[in-house]
């Protein structure tokens, strides 16, 4: 199959524009999607190919659009609703997860809510505490709910059009940062299956997991650890639920340690619950605890100096993965 390079926003303009002209009933939603192009650009010529009725500026007001999308999807139709970024998605709480996720379960399954909730989740830059946060846990906790994080172009591309094809409601999140990541992407046809890892690196010493912008730390110090000799094994997870755990359990078996790499706060949060897995599963196979490397517990600040402290690094990484194979750091 041929491929072309293509940056993440491309990729994910290329899913939704191939899923509209495949199915007229997917229509996009969000602020500045429209007459703006997207206020990352994502949408970029949307609105001349299909129209103001299938690719709707809304005002400032996420419960409200987040409410529209869910009754258009219990109704038949497929929206994608953009979040200019998750943290404003807050407002939109009650439909995503208490109508969204729920629709199918109350309804005693005689319909569901087909819709796809996208934006950027995480850090990016120095947007300060209320703008820099990680939502791959709070939704991954919601039963309801699928949960599609990743920063690869293909796999952006492939898995937003199983999100917007699934009959259940989808969380994509996106980065910031990435949008402008480049990657190789097949052309044609490209469907991901939700709920499938991907090994981006083999590996036989230890097991490193993590998802979205990440994945970018997680390679940098796979590179200096095998400098050291260390031959690390990296996991992308793409998916936050369903969970891959299969996949990282019989890498662990085959390395013996794992350390995972996740941006989000430490407390219940997604390597909060790999931990839990692996020990459960794998236990046998360790030979020292599982190792998590997460942001600090505590909100982000706006100095540059403080967001480079607070992250997940190459760095500590490479400190945490020396730490489980028992070497001074």
């Amino acid at each position: 199959m041929s491929s072309r390079e293509l940056t993440l926003r491309d990729a994910l303009k290329e899913a939704m524009s191939e899923e509209m002209r495949r199915d007229e009933n997917v229509f996009l939603m969000g602020e500045e999607v429209a007459e703006y192009n997207g206020a990352y650009k994502v949408s970029k010529g949307m609105l001349d190919e299909f129209g103001p009725k299938r690719v709707i500026d809304t005002p400032i007001a996420e419960l409200g659009f987040a409410g529209i999308g869910v009754g258009a999807a219990m109704n038949g139709l497929k929206p994608i609703i953009e979040f200019m970024t998750w943290n404003f998605a807050v407002l939109a709480f009650d439909q995503i997860v208490n109508n969204a996720a729920k629709t199918l379960t109350q309804s005693g399954g005689q319909f569901g809510c087909p819709i796809v909730f996208r934006g950027p989740s995480g850090s990016a830059g120095q947007l300060a505490q209320q703008h820099s946060q990680m939502f791959e846990a709070w939704m991954a906790n919601v039963p309801g709910l699928k949960v599609i994080s990743c920063t690869d172009p293909a796999d952006a591309k492939g898995l937003l059009k199983s999100a917007i094809r699934d009959e259940d409601p989808v969380c994509v999140m996106e980065s910031e940062l990435l949008y402008g990541h480049k990657g190789m992407v097949p052309d044609g046809e490209y469907l991901v299956p939700i709920g499938k890892a991907a090994i981006r690196r083999e590996g036989t010493d230890v097991t490193i997991v993590s998802f979205n912008k990440m994945m970018e730390v997680v390679k940098e110090a796979a590179v200096e650890l095998e400098k050291e000799g260390i031959s690390a094994e990296v996991i992308d997870l793409r998916t936050i639920r369903p969970l891959d755990y299969q996949t990282i359990v019989d890498s662990v078996k085959k390395t013996n340690r794992l350390v995972v790499v996740d941006e989000s706060w430490p407390f219940a949060s997604v390597a909060a619950e790999i931990g839990y897995e692996i020990q459960k599963y794998a236990f046998d196979y360790l030979d020292a605890p599982v190792t998590r490397v997460n942001s600090a517990d505590t909100s982000l600040g706006y100095a540059p100096t403080f967001v480079e402290e607070y992250l997940p690094n190459p760095a500590k990484v490479v400190k945490a993965v020396k730490e489980v194979m028992y070497r001074n750091a």
